[in-house]
């Protein structure tokens, strides 16, 4: 199952590619940090020897473990014959890994890596808030297409940017994988997006039937909390949000991309 999968696939190369990134990262200790939350990492004199060997073996454990989903789905889906279900296959290492990117919030209130710890905290938990209070929480979503959606563009997307750091943390990164990082998320991003919020929109009536995380008066602290508002509210909140997000995307593209075609002309 996935813990073979695991330790065959992924842990045997994981270890010799950590031994390396030890060595690589004391000629490059500092070279590369977050540029922002959608960026990357650029060259800047930052942490030391040690604060770098970590981010890079946290990158590439973290690229490990979403090539260990995107696995998992494409052997359930063959094994099969069709999608549905298949986030019971990936249910456990979705919820690790989704969960493990909460490091990042700490990595920026550390200074290691210099993004807004609100704006890296927001991104970071809004996923974690999709995995376990809304998926995790309401069982009858989980078979749901809609969940898979997100979880494919997810995955997608989580093995090129943390592919991206790591390379760019040890000042190797390859044009395709910085192509990939600023022209998939063109689909990647509204692919998710949709699929976040069908599935927050399908947990609805099971969250007001059930009363999920609901707090009632009257009650001894006179505060009270509908779980199904909440839910209404964080669907309202992405109107503007994902616009703006997705045209500084699309910004950082023009701008990345361009700058390295006039390079290579040059």
């Amino acid at each position: 199952g996935i813990l073979s999968l695991i330790s065959g696939a992924v842990l045997q190369p994981l270890s010799f590619f950590i031994s390396y990134t030890v060595m690589a990262t004391a000629n490059t200790s500092g070279i590369t940090e977050r540029a922002n939350s959608q960026g990357g990492y650029r060259r800047r004199k930052g942490p030391g020897t040690l604060a770098a060997a970590y981010l890079v073996i946290y990158n590439v454990v973290m690229t490990a473990g979403w090539l260990v989903i995107a696995v998992g789905l494409v052997r359930a889906y063959l094994a099969k014959g069709s999608h549905h279900g298949l986030y019971f296959s990936i249910e456990k290492p979705l919820k690790f890994f989704q969960t493990g990117a909460l490091l990042e919030i700490l990595h920026c209130a550390a200074g290691i890596v210099p993004s807004s710890v609100v704006l890296t905290g927001f991104q970071v938990m809004s996923r974690v808030f999709l995995t376990w209070a809304v998926t995790d929480s309401v069982k009858e979503v989980q078979g749901e297409d809609s969940v898979l959606l997100f979880v494919i563009a997810w995955t997608i997307t989580e093995i090129i940017r943390y592919s991206f750091y790591t390379f760019s943390l040890l000042n190797h990164l390859p044009y395709l994988i910085k192509w990939a990082r600023y022209t998939l998320f063109i689909v990647l991003y509204p692919m998710g997006v949709t699929g976040e919020l069908l599935t927050i929109y399908t947990a609805l009536p099971y969250v007001r039937k059930t009363g999920l995380y609901c707090i009632v008066l009257p009650n001894k602290y006179n505060f009270s909390f509908d779980y199904y508002t909440f839910l209404i509210l964080v669907m309202i909140s992405y109107i503007p949000l994902f616009p703006q997000l997705y045209f500084h995307m699309l910004h950082q593209r023009k701008k990345v991309l361009c700058s390295t075609e006039t390079k290579k002309s040059e």
